[in-house]
């Protein structure tokens, strides 16, 4: 992978990836910044739940799963001091449908976490990681009834 970063002004910089999507990073103006972009850790964070939640919704569907609405929440806790790195996560996914099995989102939480998902199993050699879940109904008149909630384990043999 190759990417590169061009800055335009001020603390602002153009982040140009392998696919060609390019994204605005900037600094806040107490160094320097204007607050035109995202910052580099913000985009760590995002990075992580969008390869997590990539990884659990499609094996969610493989499982042929009634997802109607999905989310991955990622809690990252920096330290004081510079260079304020993450100190843990904490990772809540989100899903509501019809009938979504328990076992199913677990298996897919384990399996992103495990073997797909390479952001988070390079991260998580970094901090460590708690796995939340929630799982709605979706009602007939658009609500969402909570079904079940818990964390993650792994397995241990």
């Amino acid at each position: 992978m190759k990417v590169s970063v061009a800055w335009k002004e001020n603390m602002t910089f153009a982040g140009t990836p392998d696919s060609g999507f390019q994204v605005q990073m900037d600094a806040d103006p107490y160094f320097g910044g204007t607050n035109q972009g995202v910052r580099p850790m913000e985009m760590i964070a995002l990075g992580l739940a969008g390869c997590t939640g990539m990884d659990v919704l499609s094996i969610l569907r493989k499982k042929r799963q009634q997802v109607t609405h999905f989310e991955v929440q990622v809690d990252a806790p920096r330290t004081t001091e510079p260079p304020h790195v993450f100190t843990r996560a904490q990772i809540t996914y989100i899903v509501a449908g019809k009938n979504v099995e328990e076992r199913a989102l677990l298996r897919s939480i384990e399996l992103s976490m495990t073997k797909y998902c390479p952001v988070q199993v390079m991260l998580s050699q970094a901090f460590p990681m708690e796995l939340h879940y929630e799982i709605y109904e979706e009602e007939p008149d658009g609500t969402r009834g909570l079904v079940s909630r818990g964390i993650w384990q792994p397995l241990t043999t």
